[in-house]
């Protein structure tokens, strides 16, 4: 015989609809009550029969969450920071990934329209947006994470990017650093082009000429890190620094100079905008950017179940975090 709420009810000492409430994270709820409610649900091993509670709530306490790549650990991190957030208001999250293809992107919010998520948690593949609007026909509330895109108007959570890039530079330039190379993604999208601003800034602030010839840009994947920093490493006069903008190039660009390590990467230093220590164990980056993916995640969930809830309140909320400089000893 299967466990009711009745059941849960009578174990607990509430009523019926206290157990409902309980179980649909009704705020108004006692911390007290919710955990001896949660605990008679757990002794008696009462189902919440999830298809019967979307039926009569009009909600599927799912949300849909597009990355352009799952092996990413900055992407992962942000899921993360998501789930771990709408964990705690009783939602489940579906991971899918766009492989940095505005079209599978477009087939993946399809496919999770499908399925009736509540909202939709995006870092866009590209910087055009307008696949984007099919949401506002279906009125799911989206949030985008870490990148913008044109042509749609919505929250997003993003890093400050530019003064990211250019604390990075400047530490290479106030350590004795005159010759800076580039390596950066897809100037379409926003994180590229703000990445790349900042370094030109800061050179531009520092009055050093910027040489068009060390400055390379590819898509955002490993073998267009590794092949561009080939590329700056076989000039006459290659660069001894380089700033690398994005995670994927940086692990090309790194398996590049630890298969050429004898000949001419000891003297190359890596700067880059993520934190990817292994680098720096190799001895290559002595200058890292960290991001704080978690706290993306997080603050990009809590702006989503605020919509869910139908609070539009300081609409579209842009947030821009900052950014941590990590260094090592020259």
């Amino acid at each position: 015989m299967s466990i009711t709420v009745k059941d849960v009810a009578k174990a607990a000492g509430v009523s019926a609809a206290t157990v409902s409430r309980v179980i649909n994270n009704d705020p108004r709820i006692s911390e007290k009550t919710a955990k001896k409610v949660n605990d008679c649900i757990q002794e008696l091993g009462y189902k919440i029969n999830n298809v019967a509670r979307s039926l009569k709530t009009n909600k599927t306490r799912t949300i849909g969450f597009i990355a352009p790549e799952i092996a990413n650990d900055f992407f992962m991190n942000v899921a993360k920071g998501v789930e771990d957030e709408l964990r705690k208001h009783g939602y489940s999250v579906i991971v899918c990934s766009s492989n940095e293809s505005s079209t599978e992107e477009n087939n993946r919010i399809q496919l999770l329209s499908e399925k009736c998520v509540d909202g939709l948690i995006i870092i866009p593949a590209s910087g055009e947006g307008k696949h984007f609007n099919q949401l506002k026909e279906v009125n799911i509330p989206v949030v985008l994470a870490d990148r913008l895109v044109a042509n749609f108007e919505t929250d997003a959570v993003l890093v400050d990017n530019i003064n990211g890039s250019y604390t990075a530079v400047e530490h290479l330039i106030n350590s004795g650093c005159r010759r800076i190379g580039f390596i950066g993604g897809d100037m379409n999208v926003t994180t590229a082009r703000e990445r790349y601003e900042g370094y030109r800034r800061a050179l531009s602030d520092y009055c050093i000429p910027i040489e068009e010839s060390i400055i390379k840009f590819g898509n955002y994947h490993v073998q267009s890190g590794y092949e561009l920093m080939k590329e700056l490493m076989e000039y006459p006069d290659p660069p001894q620094n380089v700033f690398i903008s994005n995670y994927f190039m940086h692990v090309g660009a790194t398996k590049f100079l630890m298969e050429h390590r004898d000949t001419i990467a000891s003297n190359v230093s890596i700067a880059s905008f993520d934190d990817m220590e292994i680098s720096s164990i190799l001895g290559f980056c002595s200058v890292r950017i960290r991001q704080p993916m978690i706290e993306i995640g997080s603050k990009a969930a809590q702006i989503l179940l605020k919509r869910i809830s139908h609070d539009y309140s300081n609409f579209p909320q842009i947030l821009r975090l900052k950014t941590e400089l990590i260094t090592k000893d020259y």
